[in-house]
């Protein structure tokens, strides 16, 4: 597709497997750029950007997840529209989880989780999490190849987070068939069916949350269960079932969408992917260069409560802003040469591809912490690893199926060729 000025970013499934050029078109437009089609404000420049994710006042993040499709329930009135978004939270997809949640209930919900992932507990966590690493990597080391979605990435972060937090292991083929599908479908339009994963990890978290309030016990969700809010109140059970199901998602999403990435990027790069085997304390970084420039989220949201100026541009109540996370980690005011993928930039770290501020992602230390190890394990056990050509084409016509939303860049499928391991 070529034709940006009439594409829509929301519907048009050209855009899915290489987005990049259209954001650029946005770019050229300006910092924001407003799209009639769906009442949305796309914002292409950092920072502007990042003044949308620490404004907790004129912008609620009740769509943060689905952003204008399905549209909001509701037709503006007035020149404030926080209490109507109040109203109508519950019939919009995703509006009573806590990554939607605006102040002053944000802020007691999210301070439950803020203790649990610590330098600390990561550390804690690097073993078992090593162990579950070799423990799929097992399964096909010896065949020579793999498809690295279905086999490694999504299993061991669902499997991760599992024992992190607690899941009883015979539950966990029943969370692994709810993870199916995806909200945010490109093209599903102003009808969209947005099925909510979330509705079934609340009554499974429930269940959990209950028990441990009665029977405590020393796991994340022990601790959640009886964690209070800094008042010193103890929440509702269904205030911390909202965190343990947010915390369950943000750390399987990120991280398997995370691990592809990295793993399409050496298997294209032999130079890079014999570099990281070899020095592997320059993986942190390289993961950080993977979020800049391919990372995980496309595109994240938020609601204008009231009339607002954004990038120079002004937008009425009820209009969505999107956040263009993968045009704003490309932007060159911003980052050199931003469209090259560069291992040894400084300030690796500043990007926004956890986003900033109140909403950051919650399991994005996690994240980071699981995708090292893995990539540790994987190149330590797995030689020579490329794409197969056979799925993927030949280099030059490389070709990839990524999940049709415009939220994420997900991989559907990678299939990796490498030195069967004796």
């Amino acid at each position: 597709m070529n034709d940006f000025e009439n594409a829509d970013f929301f519907m048009d499934l050209d855009l899915v497997e290489d987005p990049y050029p259209y954001l650029e078109h946005l770019r050229g437009k300006g910092a924001a750029v407003y799209l009639p089609q769906h009442n949305v404000l796309a914002v292409t420049s950092f920072d502007t950007a990042l003044s949308v994710h620490l404004d907790n006042s004129e912008l609620s993040a009740v769509n943060s997840v689905t952003g204008p499709l399905p549209p909001i329930p509701f037709t503006p009135e007035g020149d404030d529209i926080t209490a109507q978004i109040e109203a109508h939270r519950p019939q919009m997809p995703f509006g009573l989880e806590e990554l939607t949640q605006d102040p002053p209930r944000h802020g007691p919900l999210r301070s439950l989780m803020m203790g649990l992932f610590t330098p600390r507990r990561l550390r804690e966590m690097e073993a078992p999490i090593r162990h579950l690493a070799d423990q799929l990597i097992d399964e096909f080391a010896s065949r020579g190849s793999c498809e690295l979605i279905k086999q490694y990435a999504n299993p061991f972060a669902m499997l991760a987070i599992g024992e992190l937090l607690g899941v009883p292991e015979e539950d966990r083929h029943a969370f692994r068939k709810n993870l199916e599908g995806a909200p945010a479908t490109i093209g599903a339009g102003a009808a969209a069916t947005v099925v909510n994963p979330m509705e079934f990890r609340v009554s499974a978290f429930l269940a959990y949350i209950e028990d441990r309030r009665h029977n405590p016990r020393e796991d994340v969700l022990g601790r959640l269960a009886n964690a209070t809010f800094p008042d010193g109140s103890l929440p509702e059970a269904m205030d911390v079932v909202r965190v343990a199901t947010l915390l369950f998602g943000a750390g399987q999403d990120t991280t398997a969408t995370l691990l592809g990435a990295c793993l399409r990027r050496l298997a294209e790069q032999p130079e890079l992917q014999e570099k990281m085997r070899q020095s592997p304390e320059l993986l942190p970084d390289f993961i950080e260069e993977v979020l800049r420039h391919g990372g995980p989220v496309k595109s994240t949201f938020r609601l204008a409560k009231r009339e607002v100026t954004i990038g120079g541009v002004t937008v009425s109540p009820g209009t969505t802003i999107m956040i263009a996370t993968a045009a704003v980690n490309r932007d060159p005011a911003k980052f050199e040469d931003p469209a090259e993928f560069r291992l040894e930039r400084p300030a690796a770290k500043d990007h926004l591809a956890f986003g900033r501020g109140p909403h950051t992602c919650p399991g994005a230390a996690l994240a980071r912490t699981e995708t090292r190890i893995s990539l540790e394990r994987i190149l330590a056990r797995l030689d020579n690893i490329s794409l197969d050509p056979g799925h993927h084409g030949r280099q030059g016509e490389r070709h990839f199926r990524y999940l049709p939303t415009y939220v994420f860049r997900a991989l559907q499928d990678l299939h990796l060729l490498f030195d069967a391991e004796s």
